[in-house]
């Protein structure tokens, strides 16, 4: 499938960084050469959790149209992992938009769906996303939590990670080990006295 390209981008040399300072400042040449640069594997990643192309295709747009209204406040750096959780979080919204649609149509017609099983990687995208892990995720730096992202909920390997964020494998090590420890500090803090809570397990490989 052919993605829509919001215009025509002519500044391929310039860092992810640049091009987002551009965009926050108008620059739509900047978002065009951000999106032919990142669109096409957002699309490939989300196909892997979502089947359905058109779906798809409508949260690359709707993330690119996130990018262009706040890209002033991105911190620097690479923009892959933060497209990605952009991504991520509007393929969650989407889904939980058209099942309060189902759920509708399906009370006012009096056909209830059957329930259907959450997936491994919408439970882990839960947690991560909502509860105590979800706090305790809130207060760690966005760097490190940018790691645990790719790592524990897309199962990324070092490799792939330190591509997709911009950084060397060495670093990404380094991040997961310190972001696994300041989560079950955080953790410890909501919950100093009870049973360990069970923290994401594993690191990238």
């Amino acid at each position: 499938m052919r993605l829509f390209r919001p215009g025509r981008g002519h500044r391929e040399g310039d860092t992810d960084a640049a091009l987002l300072r551009a965009v926050a400042d108008g620059d739509p040449s900047a978002l065009a050469t951000l999106y032919d640069r990142h669109a096409g594997w957002l699309f490939a990643r989300l196909s892997r959790r979502c089947a359905d192309a058109e779906v798809v295709r409508e949260v690359v747009q709707d993330t690119f149209v996130t990018v262009w209204r706040s890209a002033g406040g991105h911190e620097g750096g690479e923009a892959g992992g933060w497209l990605w959780t952009i991504a991520a979080r509007r393929l969650v919204d989407t889904r939980r938009a058209q099942e309060r649609a189902a759920r509708v149509e399906a009370a006012r017609v009096g056909d209830w769906p059957s329930p259907v099983a959450a997936s491994a990687e919408e439970r882990a995208l839960t947690a991560l996303e909502f509860g105590d892990v979800g706090t305790a995720l809130g207060r760690i730096s966005p760097e490190l939590r940018e790691v645990l992202r790719v790592t524990v909920v897309d199962g990324l390997t070092t490799r792939e990670a330190a591509r997709l964020l911009g950084i060397p494998e060495g670093t990404v090590k380094t991040r997961a080990m310190r972001a696994r420890a300041e989560l079950r500090a955080a953790l410890a803090q909501l919950h100093p006295n009870p049973a360990p809570h069970p923290c994401p397990a594993g690191g990238p490989t």
